[in-house]
This record gives C-alpha cells, structure tokens and sequence, in this order.
C-alpha cells in the first residue's frame, strides 16, 4: 500500500550542499546595483572588491592583522592555492576523512609528491585522531567534512606554541561555526555554501606567520600564474585590497555583497550560526523518532550543522544489491514532487542522503520536509519490494 503524501511542502525546496539555497526573499532584482560591462580594476569596481573582502573580514571577526582576498576557483582554487604556495618548507601531516580532505592528501603526495607526509585517515563517519598533529609541523584538514556530514568540533588541539602551519578548508564551516582565528594560519572558502552566492569565487585568509613562509620560502615546483601569492620575493598585496589575479564576475559580487547584507541586518554570525543550529535539531528530532533513519557521523559532537549527512539503518537495506539506486528512486520522488532537490548523499560517500542546513535554509522547510521524507522511503521501499515479490 503507498503512503499518503504529506500535505505541506516546504516552501523553497532547495536544500543542496552546493550551490546551496538563496537567502530568504532573494530576487534577481536584488542584483540591480551590479557594475556590468566595465574593467574590474576601475575603482567603483575595485572599491566592491574591497568592500566585499571587509565586510567578510567585519563580520567573522577575522583579526586584524590577516589578510583576506578574493581568489579564483572557488574553494578548491583557493586551498590549491594554499597548498601549491605554502607547503613543502617542512614536514606536514594531513587528516582526511572525506573526499575533499582525500583529495588535498592526494595532491599532496601523488602532484607536490612531498616526501615528509604523514596522513591520518578515517572512514565516512568518523574522524581520525586530531591530538596526532604534531605542532612543528604543518597541518592540512577540512572543518567541516561536506561530504560526510563530519565536523571538527572544537580548536582545542592546535597548539598555540605550533611552528608549523595550519591550512583549513573552512568552505562549509565559515559564517555556520565560530572559528578560532587565532588557530588557523591558512583558510578558505566559497561563496556558494553558506552564504548561498554564487559559484567560481573563493575566499583566502592568511596569518602574519602565513605570510612569513610566502616571503620566506619559495617552492621546488614550477608555479602557475592563478596561483601566484608573491611578486619578487613580497607578497601580492593587491590580492588582498580588490585586485584579483583573473577578472571576477561582478554579478557574483553584487550577489555576494547582497548576501553579507542581509547577514549584518539579521544579526550577523551569531544569528547565521543560530540558524544553522535551529535547522539542525530539526533533523535530529526527526532521527531520533525515526526508526530506518540515523546520522553518518557516529559521535554527536562531530555532526555537521551545515551538511547533514544520513544513512538508512534499515536491516533490508544491508542486504540491498544497489544501495544509490534505492537512493536514486527516493530522491528522485521528492524531486518530482518539487519537496526536495539535490539530497542524494555525495558521489563517493555511502549510499544515504545529505541535506543541506546553513543559514540561507528556513527551518520552517526542514520542518515541512521530514515528513516527506518518511512518504519517499516508504515509497521506494514499497517499490522495491513489489519487485522482488514479482
């Protein structure tokens, strides 16, 4: 028998993990400021840049004396960037648990080929052991696993003494958790995720101590011209003042700028990080009365607030032949029914779902979907079993 359908839908079904979800009450019309059709390096352009870059620095309470700029490709440019710049002076110890973090190890052994690695690694749903970091030497780690739903709860275990340096892939931690500064060295991220912009821009931030090892240390690898952070030995200071290396969509930036407003007028980070928190415990009250549902991360403290990753823990379902494709005719329902788009867990993670909930997402529409969700798992499970009766 099929389940009958909820009757409440929520009301912007957008709930990817990026790009993620609009703020409330976007429009198109928003962007109607935008400086179109003129060199970005004139100055009411440059003068947005700037803007874009303060207001980022203002209101995630980034200390003074670090540097903060726009950069292209997204995330992954900007802690490519990082990578390809910074590391190789000393040893580095790497921890992944996910497949971006996967991905900055592989870089890092199989492109830079570094020969003083040491990599921590863990399965979906747990996180290695962060006390292992050793503080004369670097460190590369993501906050916030995107693709695992697993997060690092807190900065307590890098060392306020370190020598080396900390490169944090902050893309879908920033403007969701408040980040100790004073800890991290290196950090990027997008304007895609929780601030729900648009896509191709990233952000870099760089300590003084970061900024030391650019002047300091130049790398045994030939350097592309998008990953240039110095210029005769100084660092680009340009980048950090609106003068980016590629020319930037000035479309993004208005949109970004709209954003970051919107950000100040409901109160800023503690208010986003509220937001996040709000919609979070919306899906861990639905978990925890749900009987074929539970979080991919094992330990409270490390689920994401932002991307929240599930698994199904149904006893058939381990028996299952093909685990995506039962994920695939479920996501595919909601999609039809315009309830949920894009909640298919990511690519190379386990079979499950992935809901995005940073800032931009109403926990009035997480509220609205989680009955959806029960209709879209019966259904599918009903399907599946018509089939294997026939």
């Amino acid at each position: 028998m099929t389940p009958s359908k909820p009757s409440t839908k929520p009301k912007n079904p957008c709930f990817s993990s990026g790009p993620c979800a609009k703020r409330p009450g976007w429009a198109l019309e928003n962007l109607r400021q935008a400086s179109l059709g003129r060199s970005h390096r004139a100055g009411p352009l440059k003068k947005k840049l700037k803007e874009t870059i303060d207001k980022q620095k203002k209101v995630l309470g980034i200390p003074d004396d670090y540097l903060v700029g726009i950069v292209p490709g997204s995330d992954t440019g900007a802690f490519e960037m990082a990578m390809w710049s910074i590391l190789g002076a000393r040893g580095v110890d790497v921890f992944a648990w996910e497949s971006f973090s996967g991905d900055w190890l592989k870089d890092i052994t199989s492109q830079l080929k570094l020969d003083d690695v040491k990599s921590y690694q863990s399965e979906y749903g747990d996180m290695p052991d962060l006390n292992m970091a050793d503080p004369a030497r670097d460190c590369v780690f993501v906050w916030n696993g995107t693709t695992s739903g697993v997060r690092v709860p807190n900065g307590e275990w890098i060392s306020d003494q370190r020598e080396g340096l900390t490169l944090c892939d902050a893309t879908s931690a920033v403007f969701a958790y408040d980040l100790p500064w004073d800890k991290l060295d290196v950090v990027t991220w997008s304007w895609q995720k929780v601030l729900g912009g648009e896509a191709a821009h990233g952000m870099l931030v760089l300590s003084p101590r970061a900024v030391e090892r650019l002047e300091n240390y130049t790398p045994k690898w030939p350097m592309p011209k998008l990953f240039r952070l110095t210029k005769g030995g100084k660092l680009n200071a340009g980048i950090f003042e609106g003068a980016t290396i590629n020319t930037p969509s000035m479309l993004a930036v208005e949109d970004c700028l709209d954003a970051l407003n919107w950000v100040e007028n409901i109160g800023g980070l503690n208010t986003t990080i509220a937001r996040s928190e709000e919609s979070y415990k919306v899906i861990q009250n639905w978990v925890n009365r749900t009987d074929w549902v539970d979080f991919l991360a094992e330990k409270e403290e490390t689920r994401s607030r932002t991307s929240v990753c599930l698994k199904v823990v149904d006893r058939w379902f381990e028996d299952l032949e093909d685990q995506q494709g039962f994920i695939k005719a479920m996501t595919k329902l909601l999609d039809t029914e315009n309830a949920a788009y894009d909640i298919a867990g990511y690519r190379d993670a386990p079979a499950g779902l992935r809901i995005w909930c940073g800032a931009t997402v109403q926990s009035s529409d997480i509220e609205a979907l989680m009955p959806w969700l029960d209709w879209a798992y019966a259904t599918a499970k009903a399907e599946e079993e018509r089939k294997k009766a026939a």
